[in-house]
Parts: C-alpha cells; structure tokens; sequence
C-alpha cells in the first residue's frame, strides 16, 4: 500500500472546504428563516421514511464493534507489531471523554432524564414508572450505542493509517472499496465533506453551549443573558482554543482534557456523597441491568405500532448526530489510540466511556428526578421545561455550597468547550494536511479562529437551526458510505489474520544455521553488543547479504533495491510485486536496557554506556517480529530473507 503523503497541506480539499463553508454561511446566515424551513423538512423526510435504516445501521455498528472486540481480530494493534500507546490510559480515557461527550454530559445530564421523567413515551407522566423508563431510554441513547459509532470510524482510520501507511483523514476508510482512487477527487471530496460537517458541527455546539455558560455566570454573578454576552463567550473561548491548539496535542489537548476529568469525578463524587448515596448506588446497578436486558428490544423498537413521533425527536435524533459527529471524533480517537490492540481500543472506547456516562447520568439524573418525585421540588421540573441550559445550576442549587458547585460546572463547561474546538481544529487541520499533525501554526489558528467565527455570524445572523439539521441530515450518506467501509475493513483484517498465520515459526531454520561452532552461538547469545559493534555486524553482514539476494532478484526480473538509512541505523530490502503487496524485510538496531546478571562488552569498552546493548531486530511490512538475529552469518541472513520471502509468496497465493 502507498506511503503517507508528505505535503503540508492538501490545497484541493483546503480551498474547497474552505470555499464551501463560506458558502453556506452567507446563504444560512441571509435566509436563515428559508433555510431552516428546508432543512427541517428534509429532517423530517429522512425521519419518517428512513428511522428504520438509522436503527439497523447503528445495530449493525454496535455488533460490528463488539466482534472485532471479542474475535481474534482482537490481537491485532492499531500499528505495527511493535508499536506502543503513545498515551497511558489515564490520559487517554481522559480524552477520549472529553472530545466524545463531556460537553453532551454537563447539558443532559440532568435535562435528559427529567424531560424524559415529564413526558415518557409510554408510562404515566410523573410516576414512579416514567422514572424507571426516563433512565432506561437515557442509558440507551448515551450508552453502547453512541459510543461503538465513534469506535467504529476510529477503528477503520487507526488501522488504515497507522497499520497500512494511508493518510489519517476520512479518505483511507475507502481504501478497500476504491484502493488508489482516494488520492484523487473522490478522496478530495470525502475529506472535504469531513472538513466541513466538522467546522458547523463544532460551531453550532459552540453556539448553543454559551447559552448554558451565559446561564451560569448569569447565577453566578447576575450577567445578563444576551447576544453580546454569548459572543463575548464565543471570543473568549475561541482565544482559548486557539492558545491551546498553538501548544499542539500534548500539551494544550491533554493537559485540558485531564484537568476537565478530574474536576467531573470531583463533582460526580460530591453529588453521590452529598446526595441520597444508598439510593444512587442502587439506582445504578438497577439502571445497568434494566439497560442491558432491553438492550435488544430498544435497539430495534420504531414504535411501528404505537404511532408516535417520539423516536424521530429523540432516537433517531440522536443516532443522526452521532453520526453526523462520528468523523470528527473518530479522527481524534484514532489520533489518540496509536499503538493500542483492537480488543484493548473496544474496551476503552466502548465500555470505559460509556461506563462512566452512565454512571453521571445515573447520579445526576436519579438525584434530579428524586428531588421532583419525592422531596417535591418542583421548580427544578418548571426550569428544565423552560429552558434546558439552566437545568444544571438549578439541580446544583438544592446542594450544599451550591456557589462553589455551580463555579466548577461553569468552568468545566468552558474548558469542555475549548477542549472540542481545538481538537476540532486539530481535526480539520490534519484532514486539510493530508494526515499530518505537524503543520504550520497559522493553520490551526485559522481553522480554530474560523469556528469562533461561524458560530458568531450564526447567532448574529440566525440559522442556528438550520445549520443544526442540516448536521444531523448529512449523516445519512454518511452512513451508507461507513456501512460500506465496515466491510472493507473485516476484509482487510481477514488478509492481516492470513498473514500473521503465515508467519509462524519466523526464525527456527535461520537460527539453527547461524553458527557451527556452539561456543560460539552462546557467546552471540550471552554477550550485549555495544552501539560499535552492532553497526559494524549492521554494515559488514546484513547489508551484503541483502545486496546479494537483491542481485539475484534481479536476475530473476523482480525490481528491488536495497536502502540504508544511517539516521535510524537499520537497513531493508523491498521487492515489488506490482498491483499485489510488496515485501519488505528490514533489519533495525533497537537499543535496550542490559539486564543486572550479564556483562557485556559495553561493560568493558565504554564505561558510560554499561547499562545499554543493541539487538538487531527484524521488521516486515507488519511490523518488529521481536527476534535478534545479531551474531549470524552472512548464509544465515540470507536463509531468514527467504523464508519470508516464501510466506509472503504463499500469502499472496492464498489471497489470489
């Protein structure tokens, strides 16, 4: 497969997206009255002759997700063989909870089950059952669901891009399906449509959220609730984004991302220690098990017979802009998760963040729905119902320093804010360049200043709405294009199982030959090889040996070459196979801790460097086959390169 492009920026996908948005900015914000009543209507049409498509894909997803989890494609790592986390778990989870629904958890955390609580789709409003159905159908719509959606497209990215060397942009999830086509105005397209479902999705959650911080500060500190208060809102957070998308991903992103997730267990804790504890606890494994025993039959339920309109206002609301949502954060999670096994990546994103969503929603909403049902507060139901961005001061508000709490959610929403437009930025910026992270700083800033400024234009102008559903309406093609993608990628991993099976065994017969004498195979196996040394066996042994094998592929009308990169102190043999895989056998010196019961020849030549020796290690197109193959023969390297040479052919034979 083609190597990552190296240009900086991708100027067909930049200045289109970028044309494009501008576009539909001045039509939205001119004739925001027409172009909501268009694009409601087209909601409403998808809606009510397409629900039934949404729920099977989102279902089809779900399993999707949970096969690749469980199956034996659960070993193979987003990456090569060798790779690992760039990011410990804790900081991971911390991002991956703050760009997937951190900001969706501060606003609906207490709306959602109160609203569902006020107005359930089947039980008696305000009664003890609406309560138990107010949490199912909260877990249903934040749970497995949402969370496999991203799961899925960050799978497809990460293992196209980090295991196969395409771009990490939306463009590689069609590999399979149009393999070298993605370079060109299909590829364009899709990153293009990426670009800009990214910029109005963050820009209309930007422009909606200053709503609850204007809701906040107004409590707070009585500021008024404006339109010149929100756009303030609006600069401030852009200027921030902009400082943290500046300081680039770990710093500005991770840094934000851990201090937003401790400060939400904080709150979370003081709201289950300081609430009915007891009853919260139950309330969440009881929440749990009803959830996952309905799990199916809510996966599936249109309400064919019970004809309602609550599905298409809720569900299939809500799988639409998940969807809508899904290249963004998909993109990010898969930048995120570099180096992690499919079954770990499954757990992570899918069980871990659900876990605790639901978690908050249990303790925050069970709390909210206990003080309307039974301490009779009723003003809290009165102000959900009046407007749902208060919802969580006025819950706050029955709790002990309710200034402090209401100070904290405030500056967690803020910061949930800026964390989503600069990894949106980050996002942008990568589909632009490409795949590459390392760009030009003005580019971030841009991308981060432009999505402050769609979102003030739209308040400004009007059109909120109509960019709103107009998000959630472009999920459908969307769908249909990432269900299509789903089977390219079980078909690409089926050929990565294939040869990893064809791989086993990798080193017994080279091994066996590297010596003659025994002594001397133990020596090559006791002694730790110093920087010097492993080099001179780099440059007198393997690389003559490769040359060799490289001059007899030639004779036999293979084209191949021989590259040595001093830099990274390797060098590798590559053999062109035209439109199938090509092979690579690349011998690297990978420098390692020498362990306390050896003495090696680094002990006695360089003093300094006692506690370091070199391997030399093998890598395929897969990636390091963690054996060392240091000390053997010219004849012995030569037996390795072809016996993988001859299970790469039977590979190719097996794909055929």
């Amino acid at each position: 497969m083609p190597s990552v492009e190296r240009a900086r920026l991708n100027p067909p996908v930049f200045f289109s997206a970028a044309g494009l948005i501008l576009f539909i900015l001045i039509a939205t914000a001119i004739f925001p009255e027409r172009a909501d009543t268009v694009f409601t209507q087209l909601q409403a049409k998808i809606i009510e002759t397409t629900s039934w498509f949404y729920v099977t894909a989102v279902a089809i997803i779900l399993v999707s997700v949970l096969y690749l989890g469980l199956s034996q494609y659960g070993t193979i790592k987003l990456g090569p063989d060798h790779s690992q986390p760039d990011y410990s778990r804790l900081t991971w989870f911390s991002m991956l909870f703050s760009a997937g629904m951190g900001i969706g958890l501060m606003f609906f955390g207490v709306a959602e089950p109160v609203m569902h609580f006020l107005a359930p789709p089947v039980a008696e409003a305000g009664s003890v059952e609406a309560a138990r159905e107010a949490m199912k159908l909260t877990f249903f719509h934040w749970g497995l669901h949402a969370w496999a959606i991203y799961a899925i497209v960050a799978l497809i990215l990460g293992f196209f891009a980090y295991r196969h060397g395409l771009p990490l942009t939306l463009r590689s999830a069609l590999y399979p399906l149009i393999g070298e086509r993605i370079y060109g105005p299909i590829g364009h397209a899709v990153d293009a449509f990426a670009v800009i479902g990214t910029v109005f999705g963050v820009a209309t959650s930007l422009g909606f959220g200053v709503t609850q911080i204007n809701s906040g500060i107004h409590y707070l500190f009585d500021v008024p609730v404006s339109t010149q208060v929100q756009i303030s809102l609006i600069i401030g957070v852009t200027l921030l984004a902009v400082i943290s998308v500046s300081t680039g991903l770990d710093k500005g992103i991770r840094r934000l991302s851990e201090l937003n997730m401790s400060l939400a267990v904080l709150l979370l804790g003081f709201v289950l220690i300081v609430g009915p504890t007891i009853f919260l606890l139950q309330a969440f494994v009881q929440n749990t098990g009803a959830y996952l025993a309905d799990i199916v039959g809510n996966t599936f339920n249109l309400f064919a017979y019970e004809k309602t309109d609550w599905i298409g206002g809720w569900t299939v609301f809500y799988w639409g802009w998940w969807l809508s949502w899904a290249p963004f954060v998909g993109l990010f999670i898969a930048r995120v998760s570099r180096g992690r096994t499919i079954r770990e990546f499954v757990l992570g994103v899918l069980f871990v963040p659900a876990g605790f969503t639901l978690m908050w929603m249990t303790f925050f909403g069970n709390s909210a729905i206990d003080l309307i049902l039974n301490q009779g507060i009723t003003k809290l139901a009165t102000m959900v119902e009046a407007d749902v961005s208060v919802a969580l001061f006025g819950f706050l508000e029955q709790f002990p320093f309710s200034r402090i709490l209401s100070i904290i959610a405030t500056v967690m929403v803020v910061v949930f804010f800026v964390t989503s437009c600069d990894s949106g930025a980050m996002v942008v910026d990568m589909l632009c360049s490409n795949g590459q992270d390392n760009t030009p700083l003005w580019q971030r800033v841009f991308w981060a200043s432009s999505e402050g400024v769609v979102a003030t234009v739209l308040i400004v102008a009007g059109g909120m709405g109509a960019l709103q559903t107009m998000t959630i309406a472009s999920a459908l093609p969307f769908t249909i294009i990432l269900l299509l993608t789903i089977y390219g990628l079980f078909k690409a991993l089926r050929i990565d199982v294939q040869k990893r099976a064809a791989l086993q065994n990798n080193y017994v017969t080279a091994s066996a030959v590297g010596t003659e004498d025994w002594r001397e195979r133990l020596a090559n196996i006791v002694d730790l090889p110093s920087h010097d040394s492993a080099r001179g066996y780099l440059q007198k042994v393997v690389t003559p040996a490769l040359q060799d094998v490289a001059e007899e592929f030639r004779k036999r009308n293979l084209e191949c070459q021989v590259e040595a990169q001093s830099e990274e102190l390797s060098v590798a043999l590559s053999v062109m196979h035209g439109d199938e895989i090509d092979f690579l056998y690349k011998v690297i010196l990978v420098e390692h801790t020498a362990p306390s019961f050896v003495n090696g020849e680094a002990q006695t030549s360089e003093p300094e460097a006692s506690e370091q020796y070199f391997r030399a290690e093998v890598h395929l197109r897969e990636g390091g086959q963690d054996y060392d193959i240091l000390g053997w023969s010219r004849k012995a390297v030569i037996t390795d390169v072809l016996d993988h040479y001859q299970k790469h052919l039977h590979f190719l034979h097996v794909l055929r």
